[in-house]
């Protein structure tokens, strides 16, 4: 369960997703939190430069094996403004990293694009548990995740 405490992490990665937007990227953004609280990484989504897995919780789990212990990583969670797409949610997982807690789902995204005419992207949509089974996901977050839903639509459509 989202407890108020950790609402500031998630408020943390909807401002990353706002500063991916404004650097003409996706609006993605990531928080990783250890055990005590401490925000040890955080990203915002890179595909704009091209390479469409730079994606911030990919980076983060790159980030957490070259810089924590496996038992740090497992009581470790990761804020995202989104679900974790299949690629990352697999990195999540083989990595050993514990709780992901996410804005918006990948389902509502889809809806979302759908809505807009935005074609479907290149790799299915898959809820978390179907990638990583043994991963603890929870989400969305209903009144931020209308923020979000507002920068996605800033993305594929400009201002309103």
């Amino acid at each position: 369960m989202v407890d108020d405490a950790e609402l500031k992490y998630l408020r943390r990665c909807v401002e990353l997703a706002r500063e991916a937007l404004e650097v003409g990227d996706e609006p993605f953004g990531s928080v990783l939190v250890g055990a005590d609280g401490t925000v040890l990484a955080e990203d915002h989504n890179r595909v704009a430069s091209g390479d469409r897995t730079r994606h911030p919780e990919f980076e983060l789990a790159r980030w957490s094996a070259a810089h924590m212990a496996p038992e740090e990583r497992a009581a470790a969670t990761v804020y995202t403004s989104g679900e974790h797409c299949p690629m990352c949610a697999a990195a999540h997982g083989w990595v050993g990293l514990g709780r992901i807690v996410y804005v918006a789902s990948s389902e509502q995204l889809a809806s979302w694009l759908g809505e807009w005419g935005v074609p479907a992207p290149p790799v299915r949509t898959l809820p978390i548990g179907e990638i990583a089974p043994g991963v603890i996901a929870e989400g969305p977050i209903p009144g931020l995740a209308d923020e979000v839903r507002a920068l996605h639509r800033r993305f594929h459509h400009g201002a309103d």
